[in-house]
């Protein structure tokens, strides 16, 4: 009598693996991975957003020939608002940075993927892959990014982003919504371009097999490879974050970019266009540093290179 092999039963681990697996799709692996990268770091770096609006938006008449340092707005704001008042504008944050995460991870895996077949990139195709990915990220993410903004500023009484869409588009049609889109564009898509060139050839000089004697060692070197690219990215695009800032808050004001950078120039000379450069640049070099470590880590658990 001639016995049927039986296919061998799969056990209910292998049956979630292998769900898992044909669910999710690595790009949208990439976005989750983007998004709790997000959320970690926008936790703990909020303050150092609010700090830099503020910095960048004091009237001249508030500072006058003296400089006003992020200590004293520190102080302020904890004197006068509580020190929760260092988070507000957490809840924008949280809906613009999270899924923007996600989309600026899933996007950049994904052109990675499809145009480099996996092969490293070249410091131009970092910069190329870094500024596409924000690019579209930042279009998607804009009405988020003015309303995040205005509520830093503590000049709107915004009782809830919903009601802060509505006011922002009835009073300033669409174009508020997308106010100093330009300018954010300017702001992130060459921070994200250089500093993903610099932090694909930092981590390009550390000499192969060192990160591999010690599973703890590699968050560490790719922290510190994104610690250097974030302060040189920063540097290079405070400028533009200094228009974007005043575009978002006064678009009446500064309606589009070349009277922007007159009317900041009359006012705080060429000083203004770096106010508020120390919070940010501690901000984006940690919050991008930490973003892409957790990033890296959590895709090399799911099995995916980045």
């Amino acid at each position: 009598m001639i016995h049927k092999s039986r296919p061998a039963l799969l056990q209910p681990q292998d049956v979630g693996d292998t769900v898992g697996t044909l669910m999710l799709h690595p790009g949208i692996k990439a976005f989750l991975c983007g998004s709790i990268s997000g959320t970690c770091s926008t936790l703990l770096f909020q303050p150092l957003d609010l700090l830099k609006t503020r910095l960048q938006t004091l009237q001249p008449a508030e500072h006058g020939s003296r400089r006003v340092g992020m200590l004293a707005v520190f102080l302020k704001v904890v004197r006068t608002e509580s020190p929760l008042g260092l988070w507000k504008g957490m809840s924008p944050s949280i809906v613009r940075c999270v899924p923007g995460m996600g989309i600026y991870f899933g996007t950049f895996y994904s052109l990675k993927q499809y145009f480099l077949r996996g092969h490293p990139p070249t410091a131009l195709e970092s910069v190329l892959l870094g500024v596409g990915s924000r690019s579209i990220a930042g279009v998607c993410m804009s009405p988020i990014t003015v309303i995040k903004t205005r509520y830093e500023s503590g000049r709107y009484g915004y009782e809830s982003m919903f009601t802060a869409l509505q006011s922002i588009y009835r009073s300033e049609g669409h174009r508020g919504l997308f106010s100093g889109l330009t300018a954010t564009l300017l702001r992130d898509a060459p921070f994200s371009g250089i500093y993903l060139m610099f932090y694909n050839q930092t981590k390009s000089l550390v000499p192969q097999g060192m990160d591999q004697l010690d599973a703890a060692v590699t968050p560490v070197v790719n922290f510190g490879c994104g610690i250097i690219a974030g302060i040189l990215a920063s540097l290079v695009t405070q400028p533009a974050d200094v228009i974007k800032t005043h575009m978002q808050l006064s678009p009446m004001k500064f309606q589009w970019i070349g009277q922007a950078v007159i009317l900041i120039f009359k006012d705080y000379g060429l000083r203004g266009f770096f106010q508020g450069g120390v919070p940010r640049a501690l901000r984006r070099t940690l919050m991008a540093a930490m973003a892409w470590t957790v990033y890296e880590e959590m895709m090399a658990k799911m099995g995916l290179k980045s």
